[in-house]
């Protein structure tokens, strides 16, 4: 039987660490190794107990998290899951942590009983598996993207027709920014499903709309599918598309967990295929486990274009190597060159074979 992955807990709450700690006591395949209430604590034990994975907080007296991430991506390199509090300047944190190295994020337990500690649980201790798979993002030197040199109008491409629905996990909130800072002002409307918790959803719809030549939000049900609008599924909350009056609208649903996640790509997916179909792009990027691979393969067997990442650009290669496997996935590439994939996919429905 192998060794359970040895993890350490880094929080100044003598509460959190017992929280986090007793969440996932229960996964036989973790050990809680250690709790520090500041890094420097969190070094001797470091030392001493070699974890495999570091659970650590943000804000903290001495030091704060960010700060003694940089010091371990230098000394140690070991994954590291960054635990947030959900208030605005948290949430940028936690994402600008994402950018400094760290895997993935939880949201800081506040209560809510023996339900709301098993659900923390589950999702912690997934977070904790794919972290020790996970590889760090590799730099891609991308060819110069289409989509910087030309509008979908002047490729002769009418946005309207089309939507693109994107899914990502571990690893995606950086792979949809090179995801949505390649295309032009003018790419279909897109829909994403990133696996976060409520709370952290806004604030990351804003960050990619600072990089992104769309206008990015968080979804609201209603909300028109236009081109040029991207719109990220809100935390907690099962996004999908419906048409209303001739038109297609982001419609939010229930909080059930779907693949063990809500929102889940498998839902939004299933909806594209069904309305969609054959002037739709699906698109699974990095990510731990198989949701969206089904609803990837229900596009393609719909008529829909369908891309992957490739396995060299994912921090964790799960959902686009399950999609790939059974049969979802038609093109293959880097999160950077999503872009032009899809345009020249389009440019091809868009021109008739005899003029090409």
């Amino acid at each position: 039987m192998p060794k359970p992955i040895r993890v350490l807990i880094v929080d100044d709450s003598p509460t959190v660490r017992t929280m986090l700690a007793k969440s996932i006591s229960n996964a036989p395949d973790i050990e809680v190794v250690g709790e520090a209430p500041d890094p420097f604590q969190a070094r001797e034990l470091i030392i001493q107990q070699r974890p495999e994975v570091i659970i650590l907080d943000i804000e903290m007296p001495r030091m704060d998290g960010l700060t003694f991430l940089k010091k371990l991506q230098e000394h140690y390199p070991v994954p590291v899951i960054m635990c947030s509090g959900v208030a605005s300047e948290s949430s940028k944190a936690a994402l600008q942590a994402i950018e400094l190295g760290a895997v993935d994020f939880v949201a800081k337990p506040s209560g809510g009983g023996k339900e709301a500690l098993m659900l923390l649980g589950e999702d912690l201790a997934f977070k904790i598996r794919a972290a020790t798979v996970a590889v760090p993002a590799r730099a891609v030197t991308p060819s110069v993207p289409l989509a910087i040199q030309r509008t979908c109008k002047a490729a002769g491409i009418d946005s309207s027709r089309f939507v693109v629905a994107i899914g990502s996990s571990t690893g995606g909130t950086e792979a949809l920014k090179k995801v949505l800072e390649n295309v032009p002002a003018d790419f279909p409307p897109v829909a994403i499903v990133q696996h976060m918790p409520p709370g952290f959803t806004k604030t990351f719809a804003d960050r990619l709309n600072d990089y992104s030549p769309m206008t990015v939000s968080e979804a609201v049900n209603g909300d028109l599918l236009v081109p040029g609008r991207a719109f990220v599924a809100r935390g907690g909350v099962q996004m999908s598309i419906e048409r209303s009056g001739g038109r297609l609208k982001i419609k939010t649903g229930s909080s059930e967990l779907v693949n063990r996640h809500c929102p889940a790509a498998d839902v939004l997916f299933d909806s594209v295929a069904d309305l969609v179909g054959k002037n739709a792009v699906g698109v699974i990027l990095t990510g731990m486990g198989a949701d969206g691979a089904q609803g990837l393969l229900k596009m393609r067997e719909s008529g829909a274009i369908t891309v992957g990442q490739n396995r060299e650009s994912c921090v964790v290669y799960g959902m686009p190597k399950v999609a790939a496997e059974i049969g979802a996935v038609q093109h293959v590439t880097t999160p950077e060159n999503v872009g032009n994939v899809v345009i020249s996919a389009l440019k091809k429905i868009a021109t008739p074979a005899t003029a090409r």
